[in-house]
């Protein structure tokens, strides 16, 4: 959810530039990287509040002091939104969730170096000023009207717009965190393949990072409850897309499911115009009540595709988007998982050998159950935690066959070591956060914001 899309002024006469559009995303696989992005809570370290925008101990105070370390500020208005440098950024979600979008990256190890030099500079701003931050995948404290927003055009028109698509849009927006990774594709087939394997396995995914039991300061009868808010946020442009696993899937199959999307905005002139409910099909026929008589762009388009947020996402990349936020192990995992089981031809053929006979019930059985259930979900009479190890040892095998090492002459397996302990043991993560509430937290979340704090 970050600003304005980066694609050309071109004018868009027909549906077959917007396939082409996302059809030049195909690069040969010695140009494949990696695109790491996380999102933490940050908040004051004396009482736990989530942080205002302005302030001493603020958001604007963090992007002012980071650029210190040569971040370059992005404004909207006279407000700082976002740092950028070296194919970085470091933009805000809606309730000021603190996000690094990593630059794309050759290999896992290069992208833990750059987590952890984030980590560092993050680590001594918040200690200047008074700030922490941690990762969960949903504010485990505080209400929606305790949330600040933050100052971003496009933010106030989602806000108006998501009550009337569901009933949790905007605790998504406000309160909860995700790590995800952007991967490459060679051309159409092989998007194809990556995608249905993405979404058939994204549950698994999902269960092994799941985090977030808790809502207000009690458990809320999730393991991950940032997934299931995904499941009442707007059915129009969230879920496992079935369409992605029928014949004829392809770039043009995706483009006409993106014109059928509603929109939320056009920017023009440094704003953000609002467009929610209207169609991109009458944009393109300059009928657009928003904008009577003008014409989309190629910017325009890609501004489009990023307010869709299924489960997996294309632009002219696929986005991996099912997971929780969490501590700095697992955001070095998260990229190795995938990376694992879609960067090897042989990997990528054993996790569609593992998950290409489910059906799209079972597909969506996992989707609404994981949520609740983790890795205890059964699916064809076995727990998940039985094929989440199966994934696990396939991108074992993926990364080992990858051979990228580090100075050090390591493999990229190491980095998949959290979620193999996981899946080991069947406890996801928030199971292990509802022992220590129960246990010695003496049912208070408050010892998450100390215990957790990167």
């Amino acid at each position: 959810m970050s600003g304005p899309a980066q694609a050309p002024e071109t004018p868009i006469t027909s549906k077959a530039q917007l396939v082409e559009y996302l059809a030049q995303g195909g690069k040969p696989e010695s140009e494949w990287r990696i695109g790491t992005e996380h999102e933490k809570f940050a908040y004051s370290t004396t009482d736990f509040r989530p942080l205002p925008y302005d302030g001493e101990a603020g958001i604007k105070r963090l992007l002012i002091e980071l650029q210190r370390f040569g971040w370059s500020p992005v404004s909207e208005g006279n407000n700082v939104i976002a740092l950028t440098q070296d194919n970085q950024s470091i933009t805000l979600e809606p309730g000021g969730q603190f996000e690094l979008s990593g630059a794309p990256l050759e290999t896992i190890h290069q992208t833990c170096i750059e987590v952890n030099t984030h980590l560092k500079q993050v680590r001594e701003i918040g200690g200047e000023i008074g700030v922490a931050m941690m990762g969960m995948g949903f504010q485990p404290k505080w209400t929606r009207a305790d949330t600040p927003v933050m100052p971003k055009g496009r933010y106030g028109i989602m806000s108006a717009y998501m009550p009337k698509k569901g009933n949790l849009g905007l605790d998504m927006m406000f309160r909860t965190s995700t790590v995800q990774v952007n991967l490459d594709f060679a051309d159409e087939a092989d998007m194809v393949m990556k995608f249905r394997v993405g979404l058939a396995l994204q549950p698994l995914a999902t269960a092994l990072f799941a985090s977030s039991p808790f809502t207000e300061g009690r458990p809320n009868g999730f393991l991950s409850y940032r997934s299931h808010i995904w499941t009442d946020t707007d059915p129009d442009r969230t879920g496992m897309l079935g369409f992605v696993f029928e014949d004829g899937m392809g770039f043009e199959r995706y483009v006409d499911h993106a014109l059928d999307v509603p929109m939320y905005f056009v920017y023009r002139d440094g704003k953000y115009i609002d467009a929610s409910g209207q169609s991109f099909r009458d944009f393109m026929a300059g009928r657009l009540p928003a904008l009577p008589g003008a014409a989309p762009t190629l910017r325009d388009w890609a501004d489009h595709i990023t307010t869709l947020f299924p489960e997996v996402r294309l632009k002219r990349y696929l986005e991996m988007r099912g997971a929780d936020g969490g501590p700095w192990s697992r955001l070095c995992a998260l990229p190795a998982l995938w990376v694992g089981l879609l960067y090897d031809k042989a990997a990528l053929q054993a996790a569609w050998d593992l998950c290409g006979d489910w059906t799209a019930e079972e597909r969506m059985m996992l989707r609404n159950d994981v949520p609740k259930y983790g890795l205890h979900t059964p699916l064809r009479g076995r727990p998940l935690r039985h094929y989440a190890t199966e994934m696990l040892k396939i991108a074992q095998a993926g990364l080992a066959a990858r051979h990228r090492l580090s100075p050090a002459g390591e493999d990229e397996t190491h980095f998949l070591e959290p979620l193999v302990r996981i899946a080991e043991t069947g406890e996801t993560p928030a199971e292990a956060l509802l022992k220590l509430y129960h246990g010695h937290w003496n049912r208070s979340v408050d010892p998450a914001f100390t215990e957790l704090a990167y």
